[in-house]
Formats: C-alpha cells, sequence, structure tokens
C-alpha cells in the first residue's frame, strides 16, 4: 500500500471516527441535562471530537453511584418527620416553598431555635472550640477544607480534651480538597493521635474500589455538639489564607460568616452529618440521635435546612433560592464568593428588579480562581442594565461568605454558592431561616460589606476593557460543563 493511500485511509478513518462521536454525543448528552450545558459538552466535543469525549468520559457524570444515592431516604429515617411542618401565619407562597423542601429532602420547618451571626474569622473557630470544650457526650465536625494549623490549633486542642473526658468525636472532611492542602499528612496523623473517629467523604481510589467523577465533591462545613448546639457556614477548618503559598504572595485572606444555631434545628443539621457518616463509614448513628423535639426552645426562629447535592434527584438549593427570589415583595440581598447563575437564576433576579425590588449583590473585588471569576464578570453588565446593584467587597478581602435574605423576615446562609457548581456538583447546606430578629443580623453584616467596599456602577463597567470582557464570555461558557 502507497503512503498516500496510507495518508488517506488514516484520515478517512478519523473523519469517520469523528463524524460518530458526534452523532452519539447528540443522541445521548442532552438526555436529563440542562440544555446550556448540553451545549456546552456538544460544542466542545464538535471542536475536538477527541479531546471533548474523553473528558466528557472524565467528568460528564453528575449522578453518584447508586450506593451513594438515596439520602433523602437516610433523613427521613433519622429524623422521622411526616408533614412539612408549615406555619398557618404565613403568607401561602412561604407555605408552598417549606412544602416543597420538604418534599426534596424530607425536612421539615421546626419552631424555637435561635441563631447568632459570628464574622469574625478566629472567633469564629474559637465559638467552635469553646462548644467543643462543654461536650458531654459527642462531637460531630464536617467540612470540605480540614487542616491543623496556627489559627485551627485552639479547634483541635478542643477535640483532644473531649477524646480525653470520653466524648466521642467524629470528623468528615472531603478527599481531594484536604488532601491537597499543605500538611495535610500531619493533619490527619493528629486526628489520629488525639483519637478522632475521621473519614473522608467522596474518596477517589479507584484501586481500592471507591470512584465517582472527581470534581464531585462534599463541601458542606457543619459542627454539632451533644445533639444541642451547631454552627453553619461558609468557613472551611483552616488558616485564614488557606496555607497557599500563592494566596500568601498576594496577600489574600478569606472573609467568611457562621452562624451558630441552638434549639431544635440543631437535630436537622445533625440528621445530615449522621447520613454522610452512614454513606462514608457504613456506621449507623441513629442511635444516637436527639429528636427535634427533645430539644428545647431556644428562640422564635422557624427553621427548615435544604440539603442538596448529586445523591439528590434535583437541585434543591437552586429550587429554594428561585423560589424566595420570586416571592419576594421588597428587596432581595444575595452574597456569594462565585456567582456564576445559570438562566433561570438571571431571570429570575432581573426580573424582580422590573418587579420594582431592591436587588443587591455582595461580591469580591478579587477572585482567586480565575475562571470562575471571569465567567462571573460576564454576567455584571446584564445585572447592572437590569437595576441589581453590585458591592465589590475591597482587596486583599475574598469575600466568601454565602448568604441572602429576602424581605425583612426571610434569609437562607450555609455552604453553597450561587454557581452551578454548588447546583448541579457539590453536596451543600442551605439553612432557611424566617424571623426578623435574624434578618436584623443579616443587615447589619450587610452594611459592613457596604461600607468597606465600593458600589460598581454600569459607567464605570463600559470603561471595562475588551481584552478582559473577551476572557470573561470565554469563562462564560466553560461554565457551563456539569
Amino acid at each position: 500500500m502507497s503512503a498516500l493511500l496510507s495518508t488517506n485511509l488514516i484520515w478517512l478513518v478519523s473523519l469517520l471516527a469523528a463524524f460518530t462521536i458526534n452523532i452519539v454525543a447528540l443522541i445521548y448528552i442532552p438526555r436529563e441535562r440542562k440544555p446550556t450545558a448540553a451545549m456546552a459538552w456538544l460544542l466542545l466535543i464538535f471542536l475536538v471530537p477527541y479531546g471533548g469525549i474523553a473528558l466528557y468520559l472524565l467528568i460528564g457524570n453528575f449522578r453518584l453511584p447508586k450506593k451513594r444515592r438515596g439520602e433523602r431516604a437516610r433523613l427521613t429515617a433519622v429524623l422521622g418527620e411526616t408533614d412539612a411542618g408549615i406555619h398557618p401565619d404565613d403568607p401561602r407562597w412561604f407555605q408552598r416553598v417549606v412544602e416543597q423542601n420538604h418534599g426534596l429532602t424530607g425536612i421539615a420547618e421546626v419552631d424555637g431555635s435561635s441563631l447568632a451571626l459570628i464574622d469574625d474569622y478566629q472567633g469564629s473557630i474559637d465559638a467552635m472550640a469553646d462548644a467543643i470544650d462543654r461536650a458531654e457526650r459527642y462531637v460531630h465536625v464536617a467540612f470540605y477544607i480540614t487542616a491543623w494549623d496556627d489559627t485551627t490549633r485552639p479547634f483541635f486542642t478542643a477535640m483532644e480534651n473531649a477524646v480525653k473526658r470520653g466524648v466521642t468525636v467524629r470528623l468528615l472532611a472531603d478527599h481531594i480538597a484536604s488532601r491537597k492542602v499543605p500538611g495535610a499528612a500531619e493533619t490527619f496523623a493528629e486526628l489520629d493521635r488525639i483519637g478522632v473517629a475521621w473519614s473522608w467523604m467522596l474518596p477517589v481510589r479507584p484501586l481500592k474500589g471507591e470512584y465517582q467523577r472527581p470534581d464531585l465533591r462534599n463541601h458542606r462545613k457543619l459542627v454539632v455538639v451533644d445533639g444541642i448546639v451547631a454552627f453553619v457556614g461558609s468557613q472551611n477548618l483552616i488558616s485564614r489564607d488557606y496555607n497557599a503559598a500563592k494566596n500568601i504572595k498576594r496577600g489574600l485572606k478569606w472573609h467568611e460568616l457562621i452562624a451558630r444555631v441552638d434549639g431544635p434545628a440543631v437535630a436537622q443539621v445533625d440528621a445530615v452529618f449522621h447520613a454522610d457518616w452512614k454513606i462514608e463509614t457504613g456506621e449507623n448513628l441513629d442511635g444516637e440521635h436527639v429528636p427535634a423535639s427533645d430539644i428545647a426552645r431556644a428562640g422564635d426562629l422557624r427553621c427548615q435546612l435544604v440539603p442538596s447535592g448529586p445523591t439528590f434527584d434535583t437541585e434543591n438549593n437552586l429550587r429554594l433560592f428561585l423560589s424566595l427570589i420570586h416571592g419576594a415583595t421588597e428587596r432581595v440581598i444575595l452574597t456569594s464568593p462565585y456567582f456564576v447563575p445559570d438562566e433561570a437564576m438571571i431571570y429570575a433576579i432581573t426580573t424582580a428588579c422590573q418587579r420594582g425590588l431592591d436587588v443587591q449583590l455582595f461580591v469580591s473585588e478579587l477572585g482567586d480562581q480565575g475562571l470562575v471569576y471571569h465567567a462571573q464578570r460576564s454576567y455584571y453588565e446584564t445585572l447592572l442594565r437590569a437595576g441589581v446593584r453590585i458591592f465589590l467587597y475591597p482587596a486583599p478581602y475574598i469575600l466568601h461568605a454565602k448568604h441572602f435574605s429576602i424581605d425583612d423576615d426571610i434569609a437562607v446562609i450555609g455552604s453553597s454558592n450561587m454557581d452551578i457548581r454548588s447546583f448541579s456538583l457539590n453536596a451543600e447546606l442551605s439553612l432557611l431561616v424566617r424571623g426578623e430578629s435574624f434578618v436584623a443580623q443579616m443587615r447589619e453584616i450587610e452594611a459592613k460589606y457596604r461600607e468597606a467596599g465600593r458600589e460598581l456602577t454600569l459607567e464605570e463597567w463600559r470603561r471595562e476593557p475588551a481584552k478582559s470582557t473577551f476572557l470573561d464570555g470565554l469563562a462564560r461558557l466553560t461554565s457551563a460543563l456539569n
């Protein structure tokens, strides 16, 4: 066979293979996938057939293995709740939101809790350590990132002292996120030394038969003490600069928001830990669970925890956020470090502006993740033109807090960003809170953001160089891949 014929044959086979890949992709990729995500995948595969299909096979499946699914059933079994617990005095639209959350997660709204916000980085770790120092029965800890360093040393000391008192301390850490932190080996050796029972969340160890899409992560952050006190929010268990050389070089510091929870809502936070522990270790902790009915009232707030992630059939957090924005009548104030919304979220936010609502968005002036930062910026003009007020939190801080408030009596705080990753790929926690006293605390936090930062105007944004906006648009296209 001549060299020319061989070359032509290779080209023909390659073209036929690429054509086959495109046809198969058209058939399978749109199934059970949002049109924007499907189009992004198809565009990538059409442009780079072999590389695109290889990437799709690696991270294209956003559902966890069957044995890891069914979290709703596990939560319901732990909590034993049968109805949504709706309050008769609530507006009908809000009752429907509570019913929606209950239908998706099996978790009801409970009355009688109190929440205290902590926006001091070291102060929140010290507050959690103080609660652990008072533990008598057990301590449950779960963090996306766990590290033993000068900042977290009081927390580790509190866990060690609790173990010495005979308290059972259990800890969950995300496998990929925590292992890549400098000093990870020393961190988990220290946990072994002090006697903490710990396990990885979503480990990626193919040789041990543990594998799922590598970027499906457990992003939750929670601490529960004796089933009567809990902490939830945005902060990881690590130094404020994440012990990363690139952050230290840039002088970056993370700014967070944590809520201490007292009262019956603690039972729901603990139930999520129980479910995650059962998934990762096979150990059933139901016998330790303190029912909400056995936890003394601590305030007048009504709370409903909304866990979300690939163990559920749909995006529970996204549906919650959309329902609340559509139900708002006066104002919507959003805070998210990574704001890369889908089309439904953009329409909800801009429609709120068109209804005459005061809509504000707090984000960081700097970004720590290039692609996400540029994808986020790609939405600024649309938002500004619609009337959204955007406030930029100043350098060198990364505003990592994740919360939003609706009108004067509804708020959400937790671990969920407002981006496609948090909606579809990460396991998250979002605590829905109804009560004017809590929203008043949130208003104080928002006022601090506003005072510290500056407002971005449409006129200023239009002066952005073309190079930057080109990168923004390019990053926006890649953000739809999930």
